[in-house]
């Protein structure tokens, strides 16, 4: 359930507050949604005056002077309106082991119970102006815990002042710790510069990832040239792909628009951009000797890239995800340093290489190391694979 944060007059936020790109109670509700909440209730003190803002939502606003609706017995969440929560944190306070007829509380924000007696906790929220007394006084009838919730994973709107640090916050929670060091130092922050912006427009992450592709196949031909010049120009094109790549799920995660179409569009269309321009990188080789053999380094660097992709794409799926650490591995588990290294082989930073050769004129080098380094990568794959395969051979 969702309660008045209790905040009043000019320092309260109102529901409708445009939160990157969200208002702030339809960021909570969708967020409460993805963290597997099958029942949203919210209190008519946090509506909002326009409903639209919840439409399409699973949330219900109880009706004013209405009889409360009958609720089951079982875990009741209860979480301030001023309280813009992570969908993992929201589902760990689901997850979490607690006693039952315990209140669990951070005091100000957010509340958990178990509990036979659901009825009692929806007539106490509506008698009480807000979170922290409602806090209060279930105190009164729950034993408090020895433990508190974690403070993590939450952000708390005290004032209208505070959106742009409730932005800053949400932004940083979209940068993923698998990430290469140069994509997480350089290419995001430009990348959620963008998306700042565009989180208030209606451009969705599929339209975004048109873009991205659009931009790294008009990149491709530039390659095609020996010149520096072009060469680089080329390789300009595809690190603003690469930015611009980010853009569509960073979108997606921000505005919870994650959808598999928009998951296998940003796979495979990073791949078409990446077989595309070493296929002209090849081409232009070819021309510029004459010789046939660059064809062949393209061929084999670019069928690579395809089955690599398509090894990488049902190993994620295989973990239901198409973004993050590819190759978990247990903590002291033989040959940890292999998926570790394919984890790392994996990503995005290999742009800033074409990049420095490109500037010499010197993008072919790059095509001999991808005909030679993208094959092992495949091979490293398929050994993980098998030896995955054998590891859940064996009866436990």
């Amino acid at each position: 359930m969702i309660v008045p944060a209790g905040a009043a007059g000019p320092e309260g936020v109102p529901p409708g507050t445009p939160i990157a790109g969200l208002p702030l109670l339809r960021r909570i509700v969708l967020a409460a949604a993805h963290a597997g909440f099958g029942r949203i209730l919210v209190h008519p003190a946090a509506a909002p005056d326009d409903r639209g803002v919840l439409a399409g939502t699973a949330a219900a606003v109880l009706a004013p002077d209405g009889p409360l609706p009958p609720l089951p017995g079982g875990r009741i969440v209860l979480l301030a309106a001023n309280v813009i929560p992570e969908a993992a944190w929201l589902h760990s306070l689901l997850e979490m082991p607690i006693d039952p007829e315990r209140l669990y509380t951070d005091a100000v924000g957010a509340a958990v119970i178990e509990t036979g007696d659901p009825d009692a906790i929806a007539a106490e929220a509506a008698q009480r102006p807000g979170a922290e007394e409602l806090f209060l006084s279930l105190g009164e009838v729950f034993k408090p815990a020895d433990r508190s919730l974690a403070g993590e994973g939450r952000f708390t709107l005290t004032a209208a002042g505070g959106v742009r640090q409730a932005e800053d916050w949400l932004l940083r929670g979209l940068v993923r710790e698998a990430e290469g060091f140069m994509s997480r130092h350089v290419e995001r922050r430009i990348s959620l510069a963008l998306t700042r912006r565009l989180a208030s427009t209606r451009i969705s992450p599929n339209v975004m990832t048109f873009v991205s592709l659009a931009v790294g196949l008009a990149g491709a031909p530039f390659f095609l040239s020996a010149l520096p010049l072009y060469q680089l120009t080329g390789a300009l094109l595809l690190l603003a792909h690469s930015i611009l790549d980010g853009c569509d799920g960073e979108l997606a995660r921000l505005k919870f628009e994650e959808s598999r179409l928009g998951s296998l569009l940003d796979f495979w269309g990073d791949n078409v951009v990446h077989v595309a321009v070493m296929a002209c990188i090849a081409i232009g080789w070819s021309l510029a000797i004459p010789a046939a053999w660059p064809l062949l380094l393209g061929g084999v660097a670019a069928a690579s890239v395809l089955l690599t992709a398509g090894a990488v794409y049902r190993l994620t799926r295989q973990q239901k995800a198409l973004a993050g650490r590819l190759f978990p591995a247990e903590p002291g588990a033989p040959a940890a340093w292999l998926p570790r290294l394919a984890d790392m082989l994996a990503r995005r930073d290999f742009i800033y290489l074409v990049v420095l050769l490109s500037a010499a004129g010197k993008a072919t080098w790059f095509l001999a190391l991808a005909a030679v380094g993208t094959p092992l990568f495949l091979l490293v794959l398929a050994w993980i694979a098998r030896r995955e395969l054998r590891r859940r051979a064996v009866p436990v």
